[in-house]
């Protein structure tokens, strides 16, 4: 939660929809001024769901501070993850209201210092909303605009369910939800794969887009359990821990073979280095290798790393 305003200095902002029925219009917030978002009809930002109570929330623009304030809402306002009462707002920040993501952000420059009156605002979101093409997800955008672990953060707070789809160019990926817990996670919707190993997958994805779909009936034989913040802070240390040795990790494309003859001695591996072994055995491509080993992405390179350095395999060139 935020604990410095937006600022002054004749910055103006506005709320920009990255999710929800209004993705991609822009809410002016004049100086001064207090606006109450909710699903009646007769207020001044109107969120048409049923997860928005009738008054949600007040946004309040003073003196250069943007304070934002939960009005006993049934499913309450969260602020970058947290549910709160009260909470001063700055640029960046992003709060949810039922399934609709805002993003506080400064209006461009240069444009006309006239308010807009509250007509014009209406007439303007309503434009945006008529302009969206309909879709069966109460949630969408894209992950440049909401980066993964914060949308689950979100998610995870306000015990939402359902899959979470995030669609790339190259792949498909799925984080399956239990409200707010994280049960599940596949890319490719390969199941073989360790669903802890996919989810640290998905976090690194920095582009693409995200819908969230129904909740889904499929059985896994293996669920995850751990709290959605463990997972994404075990998952951000692999993260960290893989950019770190990006310069000395081999490329997913190259190939390596056991060593011939093998020297070293196969007592002297213990039993995940002897699987990594026989993965590289059987299938040689590093990336064949990460996506079969029962290792997290991370402890497989590092298995790698020390049986290249103790020669038991080397690279096919």
């Amino acid at each position: 939660m935020s604990t410095t305003g937006a600022g002054g200095g004749g910055k103006r902002f506005a709320l920009r929809f990255i999710s929800g029925k209004y993705q991609g219009g822009e809410f002016p917030l004049q100086p001064n001024r207090e606006i109450v978002v909710g699903r009646s009809s007769d207020l001044d930002m109107v969120l048409v769901e049923d997860m928005v109570s009738r008054k949600h929330a007040k946004i309040s623009t003073s003196e250069g501070l943007i304070t934002i304030q939960d009005l006993g809402s049934t499913n309450g306002t969260f602020v970058n993850g947290e549910k709160i009462k009260k909470a001063r707002l700055q640029e960046g920040d992003r709060i949810l209201i039922g399934t609709s993501i805002l993003k506080l952000v400064a209006m461009a420059q240069g444009g006309s210092d006239k308010p807009l009156d509250d007509a014009e605002i209406k007439s303007m979101m309503e434009q945006v909303a008529a302009r969206k093409k309909p879709s069966a997800s109460p949630m969408s955008g894209r992950i440049d605009e909401v980066p993964l672990p914060d949308l689950l953060q979100l998610l995870s707070t306000s015990k939402k369910s359902g899959v979470m789809v995030i669609r790339t160019e190259e792949h498909v990926g799925k984080i399956y939800l239990r409200n707010g817990r994280i049960y599940f996670a596949s890319i490719d919707d390969d199941h073989e794969m360790d669903p802890q190993k996919a989810f640290t997958r998905l976090l690194a994805w920095s582009t693409g887009v995200f819908d969230l779909s129904p909740p889904s009936n499929e059985k896994f034989v293996l669920e995850l359990d751990e709290s959605t913040e463990g997972m994404l802070m075990d998952a951000m240390r692999q993260l960290d821990e893989l950019k770190r040795i990006e310069d000395q990790r081999p490329a997913t494309t190259a190939r390596f073979g056991v060593a011939r003859p093998l020297n070293p001695a196969l007592r002297d591996l213990n039993p995940e280095q002897l699987d990594i072994l026989q993965l590289v055995h059987n299938h040689g491509q590093v990336q064949l290798v990460l996506d079969k080993s029962m290792l997290s992405d991370l402890e497989t390179y590092q298995a790698l790393a020390h049986l290249v350095r103790k020669g038991y395999i080397r690279e096919m060139r």
